[in-house]
């Protein structure tokens, strides 16, 4: 790996760490603020709202401008959010500004790749940075828990500064104050993240020709025999992941009776799986043989119906290991496909922020469609059933739109898959 992409990583790292700890951190500020139970899984949706608005700019911007500056503009944007739900913003709105700028820096995080790495390493380089994400939510899941937590809470409120009254007076207000720091340690990586000598794409100036041009891209991208797939199979795997990282919290208190605190270690529980199974995945799996995961997709679904009979948290925490594993080696190889088309057919900003319209805006519907459940008293394990339902469902629904089109278009899919083969042999 070039030089320069350990550098990417330990941007990504500190301001994903920072992203989620900072939701376990929103979530016990609403607790403690007695808000209204829908506004807990209201979060999911709030953090997506910007990534689905702003989809047809910010792919070109992160095209227009050099990625690294891009990254620290984003990092800079996420400390506002956090510097409004510190003082008085309510929380679902200062978590959409943290929405916006995790927007902003995505295309460039994993639109950087496609310029710095050759494809033969696209799949090595996802399983790194997927795994060092995931590393990253295991420990922001459980530094956020620690940081309200009875422990860690008091030595933050403890600190006393001369003539200044901060107003930061409870748990979940010294935890957000704490994780400005992170959000700083990242914008600092990232002006040190170097130029590549892919030529920048001029910005186009009407709003209204940057929607017909991601509108253009998103179609190509859905047209394209094996991008539909690939694209299909990773919105629904963020789109649920990204609502269970949620879900957990009232499934925990539920099924075992545990706080705030104590959910977080099992949501960084099923994390650990999933970094398992994307260093798997990016050891054993090649570009060009991505679709054979697709049936772990239904499987996946099954296992999270599964969560259901889980009351003992000793059959629980390896279940969570084994469902995060199986998630892990099914999103590394087809992020990674997904990568290689869309940097084929339109460039890495506009193809990475037409994955992440597509993704959030599944996240925003199932969290809409969980705050809908809440709202109307359904518990927690309904909740999951309906998950792991669409989950299974839906990937048998893929598994067979593939077989059609290997059997339709097979000359096209073949060509593909040798392109993708080729590539990897190239390099």
């Amino acid at each position: 790996m070039k030089k320069g992409f350990f550098t990417i990583m330990s941007a990504q790292f500190f301001s994903s760490l920072a992203d989620q700890a900072l939701l376990v951190g929103a979530i016990e500020l609403l607790k403690s603020t007695h808000a209204p139970a829908w506004q807990v899984p209201a979060l999911g949706p709030m953090f997506a709202l910007f990534y689905v608005m702003l989809a047809p700019f910010v792919g070109a911007f992160a095209d227009a401008v050099p990625k690294g500056k891009v990254m620290f503009y984003s990092n800079l944007i996420k400390i506002v959010g956090c510097l409004m739900m510190l003082f008085g913003a309510h929380p679902l709105m200062s978590y959409a500004i943290v929405g916006l700028g995790a927007a902003a820096y995505s295309p460039a995080k994993y639109g950087i790749l496609t310029e710095l790495l050759p494809p033969s390493q696209l799949v090595k380089a996802n399983g790194w940075i997927e795994g060092l994400t995931i590393a990253s939510i295991i420990l922001g899941i459980l530094l956020g828990g620690q940081l309200v937590g009875p422990h860690i809470a008091p030595v933050l409120l403890g600190f006393d500064f001369p003539f200044i009254d901060t107003g930061i007076d409870t748990p979940p207000e010294a935890a957000i104050a704490s994780l400005v720091v992170l959000y700083v340690v990242a914008a600092i990586f990232s002006l040190y993240i170097p130029r590549t000598e892919t030529p920048l794409q001029p910005l186009l100036h009407s709003p209204a020709a940057l929607v017909r041009d991601f509108a253009a891209c998103n179609s190509r991208l859905w047209k394209d025999k094996l991008g539909q797939i690939s694209l299909s199979t990773t919105t629904l795997f963020w789109g649920v992941s990204g609502n269970m990282r949620i879900i957990v919290f009232p499934w925990a208190l539920a099924a075992l009776g545990y706080t705030t605190t104590q959910a977080s270690n099992l949501a960084g529980v099923v994390a650990l799986g999933t970094a398992i199974g994307a260093v798997m995945a990016s050891s054993y799996m090649r570009l060009d043989r991505a679709t054979k995961v697709i049936p772990l997709g239904i499987v996946m679904g099954v296992l999270i119906v599964g969560l259901n009979v889980m009351h003992n948290v000793w059959i629980a925490a390896p279940f969570l290991v084994l469902l995060g594993l199986v998630g892990g080696y099914l999103v590394v190889p087809m992020n990674a496909l997904l990568q290689h088309r869309g940097h084929n057919l339109m460039g890495a900003g506009r193809s990475i922020a037409v994955q992440n319209f597509n993704e959030q805006a599944c996240i925003l519907g199932l969290g809409a469609l969980y705050t809908v459940m809440t709202r109307a008293g359904l518990s927690a394990y309904i909740c999951i059933a309906v998950f792991g339902s669409v989950v299974a469902v839906t990937m048998w629904l893929i598994r067979q739109w593939h077989l059609s089109n290997c059997v339709k278009h097979k000359d096209e899919v073949d060509r593909l898959l040798a392109l993708a083969g080729s590539d990897v042999l190239q390099h």
